[in-house]
């Protein structure tokens, strides 16, 4: 079983909250996420990642490069500062610039939003990411710090930020979400917008380099139960290295002790291999020579949050893809297991994330209040293949689940679990890695699952 995370759990009982004073008995969806979905629009995707998407918005000290990766950097710092890091409580001086986008208007409006970025951050350099939000009745909310990031350790700890909030919404480790009263009351995300900071040592000639940054916002309609698709009739089974969460139980208490709570990095990590990317020999010199998979450790510390004490920060892992050599990582929401099979039929596996009871699923033999597998192909029946690194071996991980099982468990809000009691579903939540250039099939897939 896959142990919730104490920050997962509270965002459950806050949507729960919601649900109770939104949801009719029955679980039939309110009015007005009910419009939501009838006009088939549940999720809106921007992201930023070329030359000209990077000369818009707002500049303070910082300039679009162009090449054959395009990015963000550092021209002259637009200030100093110190940062006492409060995992460490180390206080540094770092220079500092910054990128503020255009304001997006969202496509749907939204309960939800989780920023994603992608980039390299050289010894001595870190970034931060912000999400501003507005609201229907044209307020906008404050600054959120979405993520203090860098690619390794050495500088700062990676972390999210707790305590953010406004009244309307709060910050859940990665999601800014809308709190219950406020859901109840029908207030939505219509418009957001990011900021991004990037430090460097003072006098120092590198700094990070950003290629890609935006949200995904959404309004998923609260559901037990989702209609079920028809499969594509297609068998397709993409050769994704199996890799288990259970052979490190126990390995590196500081990153979460393995086993169970190291889910997201494992599946990252097997994904990142489907895509020819390894780390290095040197990446790896820091793990215990007697531990199998050396690289699932260096996965999971490479995603974990000091501040939400796991591994299993959504956007940390879609970061930590993007540090492997052109490729990309975002968190989005797919709308239907129709949207995986053109995915997995254009060569791109997709890393998805459910909660369940044991015989909810079968075949899986744990249940669970928050799990990720990756989705590799679909048998000709339409059942899911999934590497679901909750097994015991490496041998283990290949399974293949019910399609209308499988299909529920992931795109459904809501759940009862083993106490009866409402909880949440993550209504779709996936990262996606793919190459930063994609082949023609890819681009067309993506474009038509809504993340270009």
């Amino acid at each position: 079983m896959t142990a919730p995370t104490p920050r997962r759990a509270l965002l459950a009982v806050a949507l729960a909250a919601a649900t109770a004073a939104a949801l009719p008995a029955g679980g039939r969806a309110s009015a007005a996420t009910g419009a939501s979905a009838a006009a088939g629009e549940t999720v809106d995707n921007r992201f930023w990642y070329s030359h000209a998407h990077w000369r818009a918005g707002t500049h303070h000290g910082t300039t679009a490069v162009d090449g054959a990766r395009p990015g963000l950097e550092i021209a002259t710092p637009a200030g100093r500062t110190e940062y006492t890091d409060p995992h460490t409580h180390r206080t540094s001086a770092w220079e500092y610039a910054t990128w503020t986008s255009p304001v997006h208007r969202s496509t749907v409006p939204a309960t939800e939003a989780i920023a994603s970025w992608n980039a390299r951050t050289p010894a001595g350099s870190w970034i931060q990411t912000e999400l501003r939000v507005t609201y229907a009745d044209g307020t906008v909310g404050p600054w959120y710090v979405m993520g203090r990031w860098a690619a390794g350790d050495g500088d700062i700890r990676r972390t999210s930020v707790e305590g953010q909030a406004d009244g309307r919404t709060t910050v859940w480790t990665d999601t800014v979400a809308v709190d219950g009263p406020s859901t109840a009351a029908g207030v939505r995300i219509t418009h957001w917008q990011l900021r991004l900071t990037l430090y460097r040592r003072p006098g120092a000639a590198a700094g990070p380099t950003v290629w890609l940054a935006g949200a995904m916002a959404s309004a998923v309609p609260d559901r037990f139960t989702v209609p079920a698709s028809v499969p594509s009739g297609r068998a397709h089974e993409l050769r994704v290295p199996r890799y288990s969460q259970e052979v490190h139980t126990g390995q590196y208490p500081e990153y979460d002790n393995g086993g169970e709570a190291w889910c997201s990095p494992t599946s990252s990590q097997m994904v990142i291999e489907y895509w020819g990317r390894t780390p290095s020999a040197a990446d790896l010199a820091w793990v215990d020579p007697g531990y199998a998979d050396p690289q699932v450790c260096h996965a999971a510390r490479s995603t974990y949050d000091a501040a939400y004490k796991g591994c299993g920060n959504w956007p940390f892992n879609a970061a930590y893809a993007a540090t492997y050599r052109d490729l990309a990582g975002v968190v989005t929401r797919l709308r239907s297991l129709k949207d995986l099979e053109t995915l997995v039929a254009a060569g791109i596996p997709a890393i998805t994330s459910q909660s369940f009871l044991r015989e909810e699923l079968t075949g899986a033999g744990y249940g669970t209040a928050g799990h990720l597998m990756a989705v590799v192909g679909f048998t000709a029946a339409g059942d899911v293949i999934a590497n679901d690194p909750n097994s015991p071996h490496d041998g283990a991980v290949r399974r293949v689940y019910r399609r209308r099982e499988w299909e529920n468990i992931w795109l459904r809000t809501k759940r009862h679990n083993a106490e009866g009691k409402t909880v949440t579903g993550s209504g779709g939540v996936c990262y996606l890695y793919a190459p930063a250039r994609p082949t023609q099939a890819q681009t067309a897939a993506l474009r038509t699952v809504g993340v270009l």
